[in-house]
């Protein structure tokens, strides 16, 4: 039994007992439903201090206010509690509640009884999570001294490795994704825990990143704690307050370690040229041993920052890589479709061609039947010393014969170099009036042939930019047509003139005439008319299509209009005047 002196009795004391002030306090929470109890708990434990922190005591009078207290304040560092309060096991009720619904494994439960038959202490200690069994009677001020003293001590310990619990978790969860800024965050943010874990100290953090060498660079604050974890996230030097700034423009300056009373400022340079400045205020100067703890972890640090912007510049340079690729993919699948294209126009030129060959099998076949025909009599009539007149129109027949090979080669040839890929036109002022008589003196002797009469109305200075030879074959096509299909004894009449701008050529026949049929398809190649040439010319069916490729190339059009059957054909090419 303790001397009587030793006993811890508990005192009615009303005043206010001052409390140390500007230092972290142990929380510490009485729940008792006597009222002396708490008042004597806190006179005992007036004076109190462990590691130069005093005593925070709250009050709780049943086990209901006691589970409000807890929630309130998940950061007490020891409760004084007792079993029998609105029922004979509410204090063991809220020893489950604190363990198993709040999951607090951290505060340590000093269980005082007035009762211990009620609670018997083997059973208790055993079946609940509680860490010292005390009975009322018993608990004398040094006791209670001693008891509270090693629960603080072990609540320290367990909260240093619930803190470096979560640096670790931090940084193992920031490792295994540490390929953003985002997560170079997370990562500085656990490396603050964990240093302060391993320093054993509470102490306030920042950890800055700056880019570059320079000193009026841009850096950004990855992490910080305490007092500092309202600058999370922010940029530039601006966003600091003044004393901050400095220590930290001061760093990056000095470029090496600073250790004072309860200030550490590592400064570490990544391999890439980044610079990171740590900085910590402690509660208390840290050994030797700590600073080279530190040093150690600033170290290792670097190489995880380095590894975040490897990996950033190997993400970019897929990207870029990915970018190339696609842009190739893009040229190659442009060039396969232009190699489409010409395969395309390779086949059409293809069949072009065996049309071309067609023709010419069937079209120049009838002449050179005519000129081995006739060259055969001719031979006749020259062994049989026949008259000159029946010898003169058999040469007359070659003759015939042999200029419509030349005029359908001619067309074939024309018609081959307007297809070509790579044509173009030679623009030149062109006096289309000029143009148009020298193209129809030039046919004047088919049109004498047959009796037909050509008249040209133009008007003058008519000019155009356009390629003459082009312009003349069109105009030449159009000419020979009518004359044609021109009965013998017919009219052909040829305008030149300007409307909207425009300039008119139009050649009006008397000939066969045009069916609707006619009109549908007269431009296209190899198309024959319905209509036949009144004395038996050839026709290649080419000479239309040349027309319209030619007009189309200048910016043109060309239209035929008819009545019908029998009552002749007009064709008008219309060119752009400044063309």
């Amino acid at each position: 039994m303790a001397e009587q002196d030793d006993v811890l009795h508990l005192i009615d004391d009303s005043g206010a007992v001052p409390e140390a002030s500007g230092t972290r306090k142990w929380k510490i929470a009485v729940i008792d439903d006597d009222q002396a109890v708490h008042e004597g708990t806190r006179f005992a434990l007036s004076d109190y201090s462990l590691n130069g922190q005093g005593l925070e005591i709250l009050s709780a009078y049943s086990g209901s206010e006691g589970r409000a207290l807890m929630r309130a304040h998940p950061d007490i560092a020891a409760v004084l509690l007792d079993v029998i309060m609105e029922t004979d096991a509410a204090g063991l009720d809220l020893v489950e509640y604190i363990r198993n619904e709040l999951r607090n494994e951290t505060v340590r439960i000093i269980l005082r009884t007035g009762q211990p038959g009620q609670a018997p202490e083997r059973r208790v200690i055993v079946q609940y999570d509680i860490n010292d069994y005390k009975a009322k009677t018993e608990l004398t001020a040094d006791k209670l001294f001693t008891s509270l003293t090693a629960a603080l001590r072990s609540y320290q310990q367990l909260e240093r490795m619930v803190q470096t619990r979560r640096g670790l978790e931090i940084i193992i969860d920031a490792a295994s994704t540490l390929y953003d800024f985002k997560s170079m965050q997370r990562l500085a943010e656990g490396v603050l825990t964990q240093i302060a874990s391993l320093l054993n100290v509470d102490c306030a953090g920042i950890l800055v990143l700056r880019d570059g060498g320079d000193v009026n660079d841009h850096f950004s604050v990855l992490a910080g704690s305490g007092c500092y974890s309202r600058f999370i996230g922010s940029s530039g030097a601006s966003s600091l307050d003044s004393d901050l700034r400095s220590m930290v423009e001061a760093a990056f300056r000095r470029r090496k370690h600073e250790f004072v009373d309860h200030r550490t400022v590592l400064y570490i340079r990544t391999g890439s040229g980044r610079e990171v400045v740590v900085l910590l205020q402690a509660e208390r100067p840290l050994s030797e041993t700590d600073r080279s703890l530190v040093e150690i972890f600033g170290s290792r640090l670097s190489i995880a920052f380095d590894n975040v912007i490897l990996y950033q510049q190997l993400q970019q340079a897929n990207t870029q890589l990915e970018d190339r690729v696609a842009q190739r993919t893009r040229a190659l699948m442009q060039a396969n479709r232009r190699l489409s294209a010409q395969w395309l126009r390779l086949q059409r030129a293809n069949g072009f061609k065996n049309e071309i060959l067609g023709t010419v099998a069937h079209d120049l076949k009838n002449p050179l039947s005519v000129i081995l025909g006739r060259t055969e009599m001719l031979t006749e009539l020259i062994a049989a010393a026949s008259s000159r007149d029946n010898i003169n129109a058999q040469v007359d027949h070659i003759r015939d014969a042999t200029k419509r090979l030349t005029s359908m080669v001619d067309h074939l040839i024309s018609d081959a170099m307007a297809d070509a890929f790579d044509i173009t036109i030679r623009r030149e002022p062109v006096d289309i009036a000029a143009l148009v008589g020298e193209v129809t003196d030039a046919n004047q002797p088919l049109a004498v042939n047959k009796q037909q009469s050509i008249t040209v109305s133009a008007a003058p200075n008519l000019i155009a930019a356009c390629d003459a030879d082009r312009i003349r074959e069109a105009i030449d096509n159009l000419i020979s047509n009518a004359i044609k299909y021109s009965p013998v004894g017919g009219k052909i009449s040829v305008q030149v003139g300007q409307e909207s701008n425009k300039i008119v050529i139009r050649v009006v026949d008397e000939g066969a005439g045009l069916s609707p049929e006619d009109i549908g398809r007269l431009f296209g190649r190899f198309q024959r008319l319905s209509a036949k040439p009144t004395a038996g010319e050839s026709s290649t069916g080419l000479g239309l299509s040349i027309v319209k490729r030619i007009v189309d190339m200048h910016g043109g059009e060309v239209i035929a209009n008819s009545a019908g059957p029998g009552q002749g054909a007009t064709f008008t090419i219309t060119l752009p005047s400044d063309a």
